[in-house]
């Protein structure tokens, strides 16, 4: 492939990483990971709630990796609560999750950011054998692509398996019970797996520059190994 069109894919490249670096981190820094609905059920049994009057006892949670809010409603209006994971919630969420998806998300940034820098070196300085050539942009893509991966697999489990919108729901409340009505993933959430998408399309692109997987042997290694047989 011709020098200039390798420069425009390790440009666009470039480009994409950068974009995935400052959505990560702008999804990190929002609310809208994960929102949903929340029953008073307790106050829902005390008055035999059902059909149209249910709806009285049905309030709104939503909330990222820091912070949230939370409107509980039990037949009196809703009463909105705005939390923090940090230290709030600390004791009653699966901590060692929490912290694992934030780190991952810092590494995933922080990848992103290097994978951006070294596609612009690549397009526009003389890139090295190692680090700096296709095996260093393939190493950088494929960790920022492995972190997004696991950000989504760490956090849905804390979600979904470890029920977090309803210890969230029920933190602090004594006499009244919470169980989750519906939740779903938010913006945030599926804007770490474009990221991670991103970083699966720049390994694509290297190959298409015409660069080879790592360790992948060259077709005609064996017909130039049997060339050399023959001499001697």
């Amino acid at each position: 492939m011709p020098a200039q069109q390798k420069r425009i894919i390790f440009c666009v490249a470039g480009v994409l990483s950068l974009a995935s670096a400052l959505g990560t981190a702008a999804a990190v820094g929002r609310q809208l990971w994960v929102k949903g609905t929340i029953l008073c059920k307790t106050g829902a049994l005390l008055v035999n709630a059902s059909g149209l009057e249910l709806q009285k006892f049905i309030g709104d949670i939503q909330y990222g990796l820091f912070s949230g809010q939370r409107v509980r409603q039990c037949g009196l209006g809703g009463r909105p609560l705005q939390f923090s994971f940090f230290p709030d919630l600390l004791k009653i969420i699966p901590a060692s999750i929490h912290v694992s998806v934030i780190l991952f998300c810092t590494v995933l940034i922080i990848f992103a950011l290097v994978a951006a820098g070294f596609f612009m070196f690549n397009a526009f300085g003389s890139p090295y054998e190692t680090l700096h050539g296709p095996l260093g942009l393939y190493l950088w893509s494929f960790i920022a692509c492995s972190c997004g991966c696991l950000i989504m697999i760490l956090f849905s489990s804390e979600v979904k398996i470890h029920h977090l919108s309803e210890k969230i729901a029920n933190f602090k409340e004594g006499s009244f019970t919470f169980k989750t009505q519906s939740e779903q993933f938010a913006d945030s959430f599926w804007v770490i797996l474009v990221c991670s998408l991103v970083h699966f399309l720049n390994t694509l692109l290297i190959r298409f520059a015409g660069f080879q997987f790592p360790f992948s042997k060259p077709k005609d290694s064996g017909a130039v190994t049997g060339a050399a047989d023959l001499m001697y």
